[in-house]
């Protein structure tokens, strides 16, 4: 299919507007991508353009000529051993023998080696134009005969030509009284417009060309008034690898909001009173965070909160709205939680999810047993067309997710409750995160989802040698080490906590992302918000950038001194047992230090020897530290050293310069809840009381661990999601939460077979083990276990010091070396003289054996030590830990099987 020759004039730039036939021919062809001239075959990209004039193949040496040929409609063939054809033209390349600059030679230092060639200066002009086109860069022999052929990794070129890009501020559309801009980059663009809609279903009202900037490479248009509340869309010609030339129909990767299934981008002032709920202007997120450190988290999923929640009007069940419902029992036991001491609800992601349908997705009932597969076969039926997704899917980095809104449809309302959500959750007392995805998109390429990739081909997604996007993710990587991608990411943050005064960022994956660019962020976020934005993230080492392989990562080992924090793996995989990755048996074998290894076996595990629980012991005291490197303990082979000095797995155990840099946990929306590792790793003999009663010992060790505390939501309702591994499809099924406290789900059947099946034999007589699943006595006991160890954190800044120095002075773990009871961590926190201490000091034991445990210290004789005020309450849920006894003369404490308790003094 071909264009008539008017309207590519149009969009050329012939005329300021088109004709309504010719803005119907090009807006409304329902097509997302349009070819308009083919391409006759796929040439990798070996290549990679170092700056605007240098380019590196890797593997190719400096003998015959090189020839860069350049095709306007992406035509070019270059078989080897014949000759070049579908060219327009072509530069002759020489080869380059001086030094690259440093910052050049930096950035490409995993380039393989190969000749490096350089555009002549009197074509260096040429090459902006040239980029607009296909360009192939061409090893001939002396008779022109092809030996090799490369198409160009093109982000070092752009970056280079287009560096102004990076300061503009203005990208998207930006209404005002008396016009309304587009802005555009798209620099290797030949044609642009912007096609704009009085709604989201409508027939378009206008075609508008855009004039390109040859200094920034943004595309610009704009109409005359005030058109917030319609819709636009552009299209873009441009080269895409393997199609040729092609007319794509694109939204805006600056859209600040959408109709539904994210078709058009919708038009908005975010400081219009229009878009603001009422008393927004005035609203301010509660003040109960001084340092990084008092953060305590409760991640909860939008839809999870509500969806099965009766106490909240149909209509608003999965929204927004649901927040707005103070009196329904998800929005009471928030506002519990935010009594007791929690500090942040950390939301999974809300901005546009690619994977969700926003009309008439799909909301199946499963039924069945307990160990059932009916239940997971109706779910993987809908899986791609139900409500559910984690959202890790990113579609437009800065407009709301529609299928939380009440109108999908409405760009308007989903900025409005979504503001309308934050402001109701400060309101219950507490500050507002987000989980962010920079990391990847849902697609690249051609495809319809792809946004970014059909605006500038092969510029924002990370590269590998041949040319292809890096999935190391999981999906289709990003490059924030690209300057246009990296601005996208810090705009994107900057939007989000100026206009919906989001608190804190919770970064997905943000090992791949440069630490440079994260602080370049940091400093972004805070100017918008004009207050400091928490920044936390997975900072796991791994992928095409492990070990710093492109760039100084934002990753644990990288990120210190910067005040970001990174989740620590240290002590959770050792509370737990075993790692994420475990299947099969080794999910039973390799118990944790709360669920039984060496003190209370299971049926699978075998003799672990006393080391291995004293070492576990260890890390558990590494995480209670805040994985520090600087803090000096001894380890059970009777050494002392730093916790940079001891190993965790050939990496230092401590990672951190300062606690805040840590963030501790020992659940979260990946893998098995702890509830259900628990299931595999405790005996099962074990009773429902106990099994709750390890639930706390392992939240206990995160509410007493320096460093931020990030609990996953039903941590403390003893969520189970039937032992399934990976419920990011999962649905609603495999998800709930009970905010009446009556069940876990455990026994909902058995989870999804495409990700545990192959654990099937293993997983189904568990779940048909009636035993296994808690009492609502049971729930209840550690519902309000959990809101006592919040009130203890929340009331001594010990447990949440602020710097490395304070927890070097002030903490000591006694009970250690080789002669320690391993099942028993002690330690004092010396109070005197800290601001916000509240006590001379705490001691804090965490018992995980079995049975009662006496321990006499020697450097706590004397002490004027008592039970926390919290355990000495009437009120106090775990009656247990208030029998815990202190001998002052002989410095000999007394703890209870299973129990975690603090003395104050």
């Amino acid at each position: 299919m071909t264009f008539s020759l008017l309207s590519a004039a149009v969009l050329a730039g012939a005329s300021a507007s088109a004709s309504a036939a010719q803005t119907t021919a090009v807006c409304d062809s329902g097509a997302f991508q349009t070819i308009v001239r083919p391409a006759r075959s796929g040439i990798e990209a070996r290549a990679v353009w170092l700056d605007r004039r240098l380019a590196q193949w890797p593997g190719v040496e400096n003998s015959g000529r090189f020839r860069l040929y350049y095709s306007p409609d992406g035509r070019i063939v270059a078989p080897t051993g014949g000759i070049v054809g579908g060219a327009a033209g072509a530069l002759s390349l020489a080869a380059f023998s001086g030094a690259l600059a440093p910052e050049v030679a930096q950035r490409f230092k995993y380039v393989g080696k190969g000749v490096v060639l350089a555009v002549a200066a009197s074509d260096l002009a040429r090459l902006p134009g040239l980029h607009r086109q296909q360009m192939v860069l061409v090893q001939e022999d002396a008779n022109g005969k092809v030996r090799a052929a490369a198409r160009l990794e093109a982000a070092g070129a752009l970056d280079d030509l287009y560096a102004a890009a990076e300061s503009a501020d203005d990208l998207g559309a930006t209404p005002s009284r008396r016009s309304t801009t587009f802005k555009l980059w798209a620099p290797t663009a030949q044609r642009v417009s912007v096609c704009t809609y009085d709604s989201g279903g409508g027939r378009a009202k206008a075609l508008d060309a855009m004039r390109f900037d040859p200094a920034t490479g943004i595309w610009s248009a704009t109409r005359k008034g005030d058109i917030s509340g319609k819709y636009y869309t552009y299209a873009v010609d441009v080269v895409a690898d393997g199609a040729g030339l092609v007319r794509n129909m694109v939204t805006d990767p600056y859209s600040v909001s959408l109709t539904t299934d994210s078709k058009r981008s919708y038009i908005a002032n975010l400081a219009s009173a229009r878009l603001k709920p009422a008393g927004w202007d005035k609203s301010t997120p509660p003040a109960t965070v001084k340092a990084q450190t008092d953060m305590v988290v409760y991640e909860l999923h939008v839809r999870d909160f509500s969806i099965n929640d009766a106490t909240v009007p149909a209509a608003s069940r999965g929204k927004y709205t649901a927040f707005s419902q103070a009196g329904s029992n998800g929005m009471k036991h928030l506002a519990a939680l935010a009594r007791a001491g929690m500090t942040d609800i950390h939301l999974l992601p809300v901005y546009d999810i690619a994977s969700i349908p926003e009309r008439g997705c799909a909301q199946p009932a499963p039924t069945g047993a307990a160990d059932g597969e009916t239940q997971q076969a109706l779910v993987r039926r809908t899986a791609a067309t139900d409500c559910f997704n984690w959202g890790y899917d990113p579609y437009h980095y800065n407009a709301p997710e529609g299928s939380y809104a009440s109108n999908a449809a409405d760009g308007a309302r989903r900025i409005v409750e979504l503001r309308q959500m934050v402001m109701n959750l400060h309101r219950a007392g507490l500050r507002v995160g987000m989980d962010v995805v920079y990391n990847h998109t849902f697609a690249s390429g051609q495809k319809e989802k792809s946004v970014l990739d059909r605006i500038v081909p092969g510029y924002y997604h990370r590269l590998n040698a041949a040319g292809g996007v890096e999935q190391s993710t999981c999906c289709d990587n990003t490059a924030t080490e690209n300057r246009m991608m990296g601005k996208l990411m810090i705009d994107s943050a900057a939007l989000w906590a100026r206009e919906y005064k989001i608190d804190s960022f919770r970064f997905d994956l943000m090992g791949h992302q440069p630490r440079a660019v994260m602080e370049q962020l940091q400093a972004r976020v805070n100017g918008a918000a004009g207050r400091h934005v928490q920044l936390i993230g997975e900072g796991w080492n791994f992928g095409e950038v492990a070990d710093g392989a492109r760039f100084v990562q934002a990753s644990q080992l990288s990120l210190n001194g910067s005040g970001i924090g990174t989740f620590s793996d240290r002590a959770r995989d050792h509370v737990r047992g075993g790692s994420a990755a475990d299947t099969g048996e080794d999910m039973i074998r390799r118990q944790g230090y709360i669920n039984g290894l060496v003190y209370d076996p299971n049926a699978v595990a075998g003799e672990r020897a006393p080391a291995d629980l004293m070492q576990a012991a260890d890390m558990v005291r590494v995480g209670l530290a805040g994985s520090v490197r600087s803090y000096v303990m001894q380890t059970w082979k009777d050494s002392t050293l730093p916790l940079a000095a001891i190993d965790y797995n050939g990496q230092p155990a401590g990672y951190a310069s300062e606690p805040g840099e840590a963030v501790n946990y020992v659940e979260n929306h990946d893998n098995q809840t702890l509830y259900d590792m628990n299931v595999y790793k405790l005996p099962l003999a074990t009773t429902g009381a106990e099994r709750a009663r390890v639930q706390v010992l392992g939240a206990a060790i995160n509410a007493f661990s320096q460093g931020v505390a990030y609990f996953h939501a039903g941590i403390d309702t003893l969520r189970s999601k039937s032992l399934d591994r990976n419920s990011f499809n999962s649905g609603d099924w495999f998800n709930r939460i009970d905010w009446t406290y009556q069940d876990n789900y455990f026994g909902a059947g058995a989870p999804p077979a495409d990700d545990n099946g192959k654990d099937y034999a293993l997983i189904k007589p568990l779940l048909a083990n009636a035993a296994l699943k808690p009492t609502p006595a049971d729930i209840a006991f550690t519902r309000d276990a959990f809101r006592d160890l919040l009130s203890i954190r929340a009331s001594s800044t010990l447990f949440r010091m602020r710097s490395a120095q304070d927890i070097g002075q002030r903490l000591r773990f006694y009970n250690t070396g080789s002669t320690q009871v391993p099942t028993v961590i002690a330690a004092h926190i010396d109070g005197k003289g800290y601001a916000g201490a509240g006590f001379a000091g705490v001691a804090y034991f965490i018992n995980v054996d079995k049975v009662a445990h006496t321990l006499d210290v020697a450097e706590l004789r004397g002490k004027r030590l008592r039970l926390h005020p919290v355990h000495a309450a009437p009120t106090a849920a775990d009656q247990r830990a208030a029998t815990s006894t202190f001998d002052s003369a002989a410095g000999r404490f007394t703890i209870p099987a299973r129990s975690a308790v603090v003395f104050v003094e």
